[in-house]
């Protein structure tokens, strides 16, 4: 059964005080994209995040999201550069002098430079909260993959149907194709007669060799032919295990060429109709293939 491109996936864990959610939103690609935004202590984890997610997913854009909240995610400690506190102090207490200042050193404000007073986040992380975006991270995929095999359904559903509809009108224009051939000897016998008026006969074999002209000219059965076994294909490749989205691309643009050949050939009113209803009907599968994994 044939695979969305498309989907989101979510995932929430918790162990103790941490709590993870991993969001996955996946679109249409051609080949297999994946961005990862996630805190910075967790970047050594990309490769092996990305692969997770790769033994899943073959085609498609997926953009990951990786939230942390907690006491035990950051690891967070107050930094003094002490050399530069004294320098400050000792400075002060030049100034005070020169001055004459009774005023005390203000340590109070010093608490609130960032050049002397700093808080510092360790890249630490525990191997279980490391377990846990990882087992997250997995979860998440198995959502996203649920929501795409059901979009998957539909979109086969529909794909079967309007190839039937396209095998149906086929089988319309390969009925119909002699009555085209006969319906112009009836007009060129009738243009012919009508054009000499009865003072002569009808020349009965050029009359055939130019319905045999007419006929090896705009003759489709060729196209039917192709068409038809594309239209096989096209059905066979959908209920194949596996990321047929390119193969099924292919098929559209063959059915394409053989369906404007046809028309390009088409001599006929009833031909052309339904050569416009072959057209239409292959751009919305053209359109729902290239969301097919």
């Amino acid at each position: 059964m044939i695979m969305s491109m498309t989907g989101y996936g979510r995932s929430l864990k918790e162990n103790g005080n941490c709590q993870v959610t991993v969001e996955m939103k996946a679109v249409n690609h051609r080949f297999c994209e994946i961005n990862i935004r996630m805190p910075r202590q967790f970047f050594f984890l990309e490769d092996q995040l990305k692969k997770i997610i790769s033994r899943f997913i073959k085609r498609g854009k997926v953009d990951v999201f990786i939230n942390l909240q907690g006491e035990s995610v950051v690891n967070r400690s107050l930094t003094v550069d002490w050399d530069l506190f004294h320098q400050y102090e000792e400075t002060y207490e030049r100034m005070a002098k020169l001055n004459d200042s009774p005023q005390p050193f203000p340590v109070e404000r010093l608490l609130l430079q960032e050049d002397i007073v700093g808080i510092q986040e360790s890249d630490e992380v525990t191997e279980d909260l490391k377990e846990l975006v990882l087992f997250a991270t997995e979860d998440a995929v198995q959502s996203l993959l649920t929501m795409r095999k059901k979009e998957g359904k539909a979109l086969y559903e529909d794909l079967e149907n309007r190839i039937n509809s396209m095998s149906q009108w086929a089988i319309e224009l390969r009925e119909y194709a002699p009555m085209v051939h006969k319906n112009y000897r009836e007009r060129l016998t009738k243009r012919v007669k009508e054009f000499l008026s009865g003072k002569l006969e009808v020349d009965e074999a050029r009359m055939l060799t130019e319905v045999a002209i007419y006929a090896d000219k705009y003759d489709i059965q060729e196209e039917l032919t192709r068409i038809d076994s594309h239209l096989k294909q096209f059905l066979h490749i959908l209920n194949q295990q596996d990321v047929v989205g390119r193969k099924l691309d292919f098929l559209v643009q063959e059915l394409n060429r053989e369906t404007n050949t046809i028309g390009s050939k088409a001599n006929d009113v009833s031909i052309s109709q339904t050569v416009v209803n072959l057209k239409s009907e292959l751009e919305k599968i053209r359109e729902q293939v290239q969301n097919v994994e």
